[in-house]
């Protein structure tokens, strides 16, 4: 949500930043620009496309800031997209997240004169204010920093200074150290074909960029980053012959399986390692593992639990993020609280294990960027190791979540002594076989798409499921809305005849999960109630199992309670090909981010 990109240097700036902001495009925006150093400030922005953005090619400055807007105050306009500037036009910003004390603030600035609606703008005033009484770019930032709450990012330049400095609070910024220059951005895809050196700027740190050094902290008493090597690269992010970053990492899924199972599961030992410090005892005596997260990471989390109480014998709960609050007569240290976010930034989540942590629950935090907010925030982190994931919509980091959360269930169950060996064997072996069973899903490609044809200009799409189906409809229902704009829904299907068969009709198909670990008996009833009022039935179906009277039927490979998972990648296709024969934007899904950072 919202991108920040910046450069100090022996290259031309412009060419870079204008190039950082095509790669942050996938996070969701809605205007665009940049700010450019020399003795003036040279500010070029626009509402819409980065691709509508002109920066003159004969540009000079080897310094600037760039942006890419998701708008929150205000609507996408030329004057409302970033970088902002003080009255004078000597200091430019770029800002993510909300000031939440805008308005005071505005209030508080007197003879200072605002041309946007956005909350940003108070920051190159009181900036400007700063600077006028003396401070330094840096201890003007620090001092800003100070007056404004809210969850923020924000990088600065001042006209005639090589310079950039920033600063964040619960808001991602990242660091790069290259050859030719300094890097800073909101996500490392930003400048990651230049540099894959990268430093994590913590919560209420200032960063000072020149062109050959990053320091931290006041000019008096700086310090330099620490720096780490990212392990993908550049062209990891990139679309490698597909149409679409979905599309291609939907076609990922079976190698970042692979890496997610890595060095993991020991089938000769029946054992699982998942490298968690727990202390002595602890799991044995946990009553609750609580999950906290938001979108597909919440679906991920209801099937993980689901894993976890039947495997490990453990009350587990699931809550949506921003509805979390820790409580209830629960003893915290019998508690253990797991964020589930593919970001490791998502405001929502971060809040709620903030909380857990601060009443006295151990928290942990299952993710894919190393290195985020959330593994600063929590005692245990357990990677999911996906890589990067670049389009909105969740695909390859959902499987990945949930065959994680697989190992954790199974690992907690060893510890606690509720499987026989053989089971555990069995379980182990499932996961390990969910990279071979997922490319037979992907060979089915062609099948898939010639369903989306034929079902395309329906009225409604229902999803159900039982047990592991239930998350996994309503993933695939969310898939469909997010990139396709259709509308969908997921229920569990016993719930079909208690409302939502009043929906139902001869242009609403209903896409049924029939897999093991979904009841498929119990669910196929359902799916006959709506077939007898005129739906169209397509099924994901267990191999071998014989299900009468479906319109479509798709084989999901043997993969015992993994079942659901591997036939949610035919639900990934389906909404796939909908949504590209449809013409949708679908790396860019309307009104949509990849990383909210916002509440």
């Amino acid at each position: 949500m919202c991108g920040i990109i910046g450069y100090v240097g022996a290259r031309s700036a412009g060419e870079i930043i204008y190039r950082g902001l095509e790669n942050l495009e996938y996070r969701g925006y809605d205007s665009a620009g940049v700010a450019l150093v020399g003795e003036q400030l040279a500010i070029h922005k626009r509402a819409g496309e980065v691709a509508d953005l002109t920066v003159p090619a004969d540009e000079t400055a080897t310094c600037g800031i760039g942006h890419t807007r998701w708008s929150t105050h205000g609507p996408p306009t030329d004057i409302n997209a970033h970088p902002h500037v003080d009255c004078a036009g000597e200091v430019a910003v770029v800002h993510n997240g909300i000031i939440e004390n805008h308005e005071a603030l505005r209030d508080a600035l007197d003879g200072c004169e605002f041309v946007s609606e956005t909350d940003t703008e108070v920051i190159p005033h009181l900036l400007e204010q700063e600077v006028h009484d003396g401070a330094s770019l840096t201890d003007a930032v620090a001092s800003v920093a100070q007056a404004i709450e809210g969850s923020y990012a924000f990088a600065v330049v001042h006209a005639g200074e090589n310079a950039i400095v920033a600063t964040r609070e619960q808001s991602p910024l990242v660091l790069g150290r290259g050859e030719d220059g300094m890097f800073l951005a909101s996500d490392i895809p930003a400048f990651l074909e230049h540099t894959r050196e990268v430093a994590y700027l913590e919560d209420g740190q200032v960063a000072t960029i020149t062109a050959d050094d990053i320091r931290l902290g006041g000019n008096a008493s700086s310090t330099s980053p620490t720096y780490e090597t990212v392990e993908w690269d550049a062209d990891s992010a990139e679309k490698g012959g597909y149409e679409h970053y979905m599309r291609k990492e939907i076609h990922e899924q079976p190698q970042a399986l692979r890496q997610t199972l890595s060095e993991r599961i020991d089938l000769n030992r029946g054992t699982v390692a998942v490298d968690l410090d727990f202390p002595t005892g602890y799991l044995d005596s946990v009553e609750e593992v609580q999950f906290v997260a938001a979108g597909t990471s919440y679906y991920a989390s209801r099937y993980g639990a689901r894993l976890l109480e039947e495997l490990a014998d453990v009350r587990t709960s699931v809550t949506i993020a921003s509805e979390y609050e820790f409580g209830g007569g629960r003893d915290p240290w019998r508690t253990l609280t797991v964020a589930v976010t593919q970001s490791g930034e998502t405001t929502d989540t971060l809040e709620a294990i903030n909380s857990a942590g601060q009443a006295g629950a151990r928290t942990l935090a299952v993710t894919n960027v190393i290195g985020s907010s959330v593994t600063r925030s929590v005692d245990d982190t357990l990677f999911i190791k996906a890589g990067p994931e670049i389009g909105v919509a969740a695909s390859k980091t959902f499987s990945s979540q949930v065959t994680t959360l697989g190992l954790l269930a199974v690992a907690i169950a060893h510890e606690r002594d509720t499987l026989p060996r053989s089971q555990i064997r069995r379980l182990l072996g499932d996961l390990n076989g969910l990279p071979g069973a997922i490319q037979q899903v992907l060979d089915e490609e062609d099948a898939v798409r010639a369903v989306a044809s034929e079902y395309l200009d329906m009225d409604a799409f229902f999803f159900i499921g039982r047990e592991l189906g239930y998350p996994v409809a309503l993933e695939g229902a969310l898939k469909l809305k997010e990139i396709a704009y259709v509308h969908a829904e997921g229920f569990a299907a016993g719930e079909l005849k208690h409302g939502p068969l009043a929906l139902v009709t001869g242009r609403t198909p209903v896409i049924a999960l029939l897999t093991n670990g979904a009841q498929p008996a119990a669910t196929t009833h359902n799916v006959a109630e709506a077939q007898t009022r005129g739906a169209p039935a397509i099924g994901i179906v267990a191999e071998g199992r014989d299900v009468e009277h479906l319109d479509v039927e798709f084989t999901v490979p043997s993969s015992g309670l993994f079942e659901p998972l591997v036939g949610n990648v035919y639900l990934q296709l389906l909404a796939y090909h909908i949504a590209n024969q449809l013409g949708r934007s679908i790396d860019k899904p309307r009104n949509l981010a990849k990383s909210v950072t916002v509440r």
